[in-house]
């Protein structure tokens, strides 16, 4: 009885002699991608690009999901389940590239558009023009494989900032980048694929 092969070994050819087999990079269930946050839309007071595409560095983009509310039904001794309503849940997104200062003071101007804490106002940011902007905007974490291509995305829509919050001032991490965590409620996402046109703005 021959022995079996590896999976790999069977599906992508039989090593030659003293070469190792080529191993599939698609059959790698631990491998983390690169990724990119994109913005657009964002209320961001006094600048003269806001609304343009924005694309920032983050160290940390926790999950990204829904969820669904259960309609419970009784019947005689019985209970049975219907779908309800779906809500978004809140992402947290840790901005690590901001030993460009402009950067930190896009994204705090942008938490300016949820509550300024200069007038107290909520809701409504007005540019350096006293133009009003818009409050929420449009946020995509594109999923890159190791050459930097696209193999898919989750476009978040109805996005503005709910905490802003910079990182602990510490002499042991001081070899790290400072980071600013914002945490950002959406009003729904959808997960796209690498050749779906929607991923992009």
């Amino acid at each position: 009885m021959a022995k079996p092969q590896p999976y790999f070994i069977q599906n992508r050819g039989i090593a030659e002699k003293n070469k190792l087999p080529t191993l599939s990079t698609n059959l790698d269930s631990v491998r983390v991608y690169q990724w990119e946050v994109h913005f657009q839309g964002l209320p961001i007071i006094g600048d003269p690009q806001a609304g343009k595409t924005l694309t920032l560095a983050a160290k940390q983009v926790t999950q990204i999901g829904h969820s669904v509310e259960d309609i419970e039904v009784h019947r005689f001794n019985e209970k049975v389940y219907y779908p309800g309503k779906a809500s978004a849940e809140e992402v947290r997104i840790t901005f690590d590239n901001l030993y460009q200062p402009e950067m930190a003071d896009i994204l705090y101007n942008w938490f300016q558009g949820t509550y300024n804490p200069v007038d107290g106002r909520t809701g409504t940011t007005r540019t350096t023009a006293g133009d009003p902007t818009r409050l929420k905007g449009t946020a995509v974490v594109l999923q890159l494989d190791g050459k930097g291509n696209v193999v898919g995305g989750t476009k978040m829509y109805g996005v503005y900032p709910k905490a802003w919050k910079l990182a602990e001032f510490n002499y042991a991490t001081a070899n790290e980048f400072h980071t600013i965590e914002m945490t950002l409620r959406y009003d729904f996402a959808v997960q796209y694929g690498s050749s779906d046109i929607n991923i992009h703005y």
